[in-house]
């Protein structure tokens, strides 16, 4: 990582997430956390930015609580779960890895919270780290807004096109620096395609192809109703989402260690009350990165159609099997569909070029010469930064991150309109800057959620 997020060429080492675990190892991952914390002393602690957790389940402990633990620019002061146990196993996380840089060899000063709302009350606070269920992103990131905290948001960052306006909206009016905390941009592959993307390498662009894993096969019908177990305030964990009976298929198990954290996905994953399955959980990664090849970031298509198998039988109804194409005005298409892999495929009048995440032969070119193109001073340069150093200082410089409200919402809204398009098996024409389907009340109709009072945004 760099100190206090300074941008680095792409040539250069990065630790992303999945870098960082990578380095510090799968078990240590998981073990109580001892964590090679900058040197303490290289800022002063009045000049570090407090930093509190809102959620502290599987993406806190595997990725986003080792990553600002690692800065010496960050003091992580607060967790906050509605599952007393999660919040717990994070605090002791939080106070190991200060104390085995202390001088002491002890440290005590991370405070436990249950409810948001007494996180977001405390004015020494200045940044969270929302990493909730999807369903409670927008209510928390514009009451934090209105708080007057920064936000770093795991992507997606919305499960509708209203919410993610509600968001953008929020942070404008409020001053507030924001990251959708995706760890993409910094994937060194992906940004030097887009760069050789957009500085016209491939000549004119006149199709993408962009594909995520698919959602696991749904589970057979309807577990039983279960009791709440005693950590969870299962009302609060619902919170906007509509109410219904516990089981632990919906939820999270309840404990099982750190191991099953890091390594499963929760069950509300495949619900729609709570996420709308990888289309839009996925989508948060690829479709940014088609939008950013493009430069149609803070912008969008102008027609979407979808089709999708939508499980009638099962808890997890999120679709699978989808096929998705959205036109731009300029003609560029992207086709957009789930499978085996997460990959964007760039194809223009001059070639190709492609990256499959995960995969050390993924990055690709027609001509194999074009992966070494790096801009020269006249050509484009897209920013790059690690994720958690670029909103660290952009907390301190008040300077726009690299995925700010207003692209992270564009991303997450391609998602949302092409799941309506596959729920309503049909073609549609979207407008942009208005946000909507012009001629389809039916369609508008499904661009807002409802939510529970008092969580509507």
């Amino acid at each position: 990582m760099t100190h206090g997020g300074t941008l680095r060429s792409a040539g250069d080492r990065t630790l992303s997430r999945r870098g960082f675990l990578g380095r510090l190892g799968a078990a240590a991952a998981l073990a109580p956390l001892i964590l090679p914390v900058r040197a303490r002393g290289t800022v002063a602690a009045g000049n570090r930015i407090n930093v509190a957790f809102i959620g502290t389940g599987r993406q806190v402990a595997y990725a986003n609580l080792p990553m600002f633990l690692a800065s010496a620019e960050v003091q992580v002061v607060a967790v906050c779960d509605v599952d007393r146990w999660r919040a717990e196993q994070a605090r002791q996380r939080v106070e190991a890895a200060y104390a085995h840089v202390a001088p002491s060899g002890t440290y005590r000063g991370c405070a436990v919270y249950e409810d948001f709302r007494d996180v977001l009350a405390r004015p020494d606070i200045d940044a969270v780290m929302i990493s909730t269920p999807d369903h409670w992103h927008a209510a928390m990131a514009v009451a934090a807004a209105r708080a007057g905290k920064d936000v770093a948001l795991e992507k997606p960052i919305s499960l509708s096109v209203a919410e993610g306006r509600a968001i953008t909206n929020a942070m404008q009016r409020h001053g507030r620096v924001f990251r959708t905390d995706t760890e993409v941009r910094s994937q060194p592959y992906f940004h030097r395609l887009c760069q050789i993307v957009r500085n016209g390498r491939i000549g004119q662009v006149r199709r993408l192809v962009v594909t995520v894993p698919r959602s696991p096969e749904p589970i057979p019908g309807f577990p039983a109703p279960m009791p709440v177990p005693a950590d969870l305030n299962y009302d609060l964990w619902q919170g906007p989402a509509p109410e219904q009976p516990y089981t632990q298929a919906r939820v999270h198990h309840p404990r099982g260690g750190l191991a099953y954290i890091a390594a499963e996905s929760p069950g509300w994953f495949q619900i729609s009350d709570y996420n709308l399955g990888n289309i839009n959980n996925w989508g948060g990664h690829m479709l940014d990165i088609a939008q950013w090849a493009l430069g149609t970031e803070r912008t969008g298509p102008v027609e979407v159609s979808g089709r999708a198998e939508f499980p009638t039988d099962s808890l997890w109804d999120v679709p699978r099997n989808f096929v998705v194409r959205y036109r731009y005005a300029n003609g560029v298409e992207i086709d957009y569909t789930d499978s085996d892999r997460a990959s964007v495929r760039v194809e223009g009048s001059e070639g190709w070029i492609e990256n499959t995440w995960f995969r050390s032969d993924g990055f690709k070119a027609l001509d194999p010469a074009l992966l070494k193109w790096k801009p020269g001073p006249t050509d484009l340069a897209l920013p790059f930064a690690d994720e958690k150093d670029d909103f660290i200082a952009c907390v301190k410089s008040r300077r726009e991150t690299i995925i700010p409200a207003e692209v992270g919402h564009r991303a997450a809204s391609m998602a949302q309109i092409a799941h309506i398009a596959a729920r309503l098996d049909t073609t549609l024409r979207w407008d942009p800057v208005t946000e909507t389907f012009p001629g389809r009340p039916d369609a508008n109709a499904l661009l807002t959620r409802p939510a529970r009072a008092p969580w509507a945004v």
